[in-house]
């Protein structure tokens, strides 16, 4: 299995893997017409206009597959990342940004994605092609991100008043762009004839444009978590809302299948994706965990990109040692040009602010613990002669989420993301350094009497 790294940016224009607006120049022709709505929206959100079906996960059982499904993971600095198998077309990765990356979108081909910056800034690698960007415009809202046309020939670009930037074969249909709306716009898709989209705020209103159909929304309901998302049926006749717990709402032809609503997960929930019948979905968390439901189940989802979030410490942990990938091994080595595996996860726990210990067995200590099935992104984790006996520790990873864990081996291989399974030589605990120790519980006292002096030596 093959993992990105970062790539010269040298490399990508030589062989035209990659055009970059760095400048913020705008190439081609650009329908910027975000600030003002030359179509009054539809506002789906002082009531639903159909009852959403109820949230509750118990409709299916929400076991992660994460292995099946190549996805392409992007830091906010333009690191890309590949999981699964996902080819490396490029990244921004050790270049400077104006603003950061706020989403990577990959194109209907799979062949190629695009970044998007938050000035609106594109960025595009394999067979992504620029249409134009935003970059050298003042916005009245930041860019939040990007929707692809069904043809993959244009995108729009959406910021969270709802403002709509179009280019390339995508064409503008209105907006909500100084339009009073009860909460940001988080997500946006386009139809099945790339003819009108949807958009969704934070409070699950719905606000369609073009030959995009309104169903329903959330609007004006209680939600226990902001929604974040949207996904269409393939035909536009039904959509899903995501929130950010994982509460999954179905209007129209969509049904409902099982959420992660009420499920204890070790992050939040980012995408739902539709799958090819319409007849399920995928949910897919921060941590890069893939939630099949219906038709989803036993199937591989299509090549997606996210956006790696910091949220915590161990976020920030994270991309410290992902930006060491492809260094070499060495015994002994803390960087900054090779690292052993405890030198790596103690260097990437320093960069987010936690000192911890030198050597593995030791960093078994350096935090609280929490069981393998509750890991998140930055946990240590642990292999030992004898996993009852940290003394016998001998080697230590750091979880990246989605099964996955970025080690520095041993001599001859370099800083590389692998697969975690759970064999019989990991211990069954994990360190998450942000956590205190636990407190150890010193002995009791001997109640058995002594019959001789005891003599302490100094």
């Amino acid at each position: 299995m093959r993992y990105v790294t970062k790539r010269r940016l040298t490399r990508a224009l030589a062989t035209g893997a990659a055009a970059l607006l760095a400048s913020g120049l705008t190439v081609g022709t650009a329908s910027v017409l975000g600030p003002v709505a030359s179509a009054s929206p539809t506002i789906m959100a002082a009531a639903a206009a159909a009852d959403p079906a109820s949230a509750d996960p118990a409709n299916a059982d929400p076991a992660s597959n994460p292995a099946t499904t190549p996805y392409y993971v992007a830091s906010p600095n333009g690191a890309v990342w590949g999981m699964n198998g996902a080819p490396d077309y490029g990244s921004m990765g050790g270049h400077p940004l104006n603003a950061p990356i706020v989403g990577i979108t990959v194109t209907p081909s799979s062949h190629g994605y695009w970044l998007v910056a938050s000035d609106g800034g594109i960025f595009s690698f394999g067979d992504a092609r620029f249409y134009g960007s935003t970059g050298a415009l003042r916005l009245d809202q930041p860019i939040i991100g990007m929707a692809t046309t069904p043809t993959g020939r244009g995108y729009w670009l959406y910021a969270s008043d709802g403002g709509i930037f179009s280019f390339g074969d995508a064409r503008f249909y209105g907006s909500t762009g100084r339009h009073h709306i009860p909460g940001p716009v988080v997500s946006m898709t386009a139809s099945p004839t790339g003819h009108g989209y949807w958009m969704v705020g934070s409070d699950g209103s719905v606000y369609p444009f073009g030959d995009a159909r309104g169903f329903g929304s959330m609007g004006g309901h209680p939600l226990d978590q902001p929604v974040i998302g949207i996904a269409a049926r393939p035909g536009g006749d039904g959509y899903w809302l995501l929130a950010k717990d994982g509460g999954v709402f179905s209007f129209g032809a969509a049904t409902f299948h099982g959420s992660l609503g009420n499920t204890a997960l070790a992050s939040g929930v980012l995408r739902i994706v539709s799958s090819a019948d319409g007849r399920g979905y995928w949910l897919i968390s921060h941590a890069g965990e893939i939630f099949p439901y219906g038709s989803a189940v036993g199937r591989s989802m299509a090549t997606t990109g996210l956006v790696f979030d910091v949220e915590t410490r161990g976020d920030l942990a994270v991309l410290w040692a992902l930006s060491q990938l492809g260094k070499p091994y060495q015994w002994g080595g803390t960087g900054p040009d090779s690292y052993d595996c405890s030198g790596l996860v103690m260097r990437a726990w320093q960069a987010a602010g936690e000192t911890i210990a030198r050597v593995a067995a030791a960093q078994y200590a350096s935090g609280g613990h929490v069981p393998l099935s509750q890991l998140q992104p930055g946990d240590l984790v642990f292999l030992a002669t004898h996993t009852d006996d940290p003394s016998t520790i001998y080697h230590v990873m750091m979880y990246l989420g989605g099964n996955k864990v970025v080690e520095a081996p041993y001599t001859g291989q370099v800083v590389r993301i692998i697969d975690f399974t759970a064999g019989t030589d990991v211990v069954p605990m994990g360190t998450r350094p942000s956590l205190p120790p636990a407190p150890t519980t010193p002995a009791p006292p001997s109640t058995t009497p002594t019959t001789t002096p005891t003599t302490t030596h100094h």
